[in-house]
């Protein structure tokens, strides 16, 4: 039997419900970012796919604006599954994917615009909400 108790006393994981749906117009259509957004504006995995785009175009206040989509949908969808606005969101699951990605992105152009204060709030609050997803997605 494997018992998964949190012996530091703080919040629980948060793991973000998965919609099947967007994941798998991206696969078996093909689908952009774009038209998965327009379809699934709550899946912040697009919003994401799009700040990272439009980042390596150069398009850098477009990538801000992706970001900030995506890191506020991210958001409303934590709350309703109970989280309290700390703890771990773990990025070995799929559904927070969009959201770390999205926070990542936001931090990378709010310090391309010079905002070095939300740059680097959002890359603590990525770290704090993941070490995994601050390894794999800090510049």
């Amino acid at each position: 039997m494997t018992m998964h108790q949190n012996l530091l006393g703080g919040p629980e994981p948060t793991r973000l419900p998965e919609d099947e749906a967007p994941y798998r117009m991206m696969a078996e259509q093909s689908a952009s970012p774009v038209q998965v957004a327009a379809e699934f504006p709550a899946f912040s995995l697009a919003w994401a796919q799009l700040a990272d785009e439009a980042f390596a175009a150069g398009r850098v206040v477009e990538s801000y604006a992706y970001a900030r989509t995506g890191y506020h949908r991210g958001l409303d969808q934590l709350r309703r599954a109970g989280w309290k606005g700390h703890g771990p969101i773990p990025w070995d699951h799929r559904g927070n994917r969009g959201f770390l990605r999205s926070l990542a992105a936001l931090a990378r152009a709010a310090g391309a615009i010079n905002d070095s204060e939300e740059s680097e709030r959002c890359w603590q609050f990525l770290k704090d909400s993941s070490e995994a997803a601050y390894a794999e997605l800090k510049d």
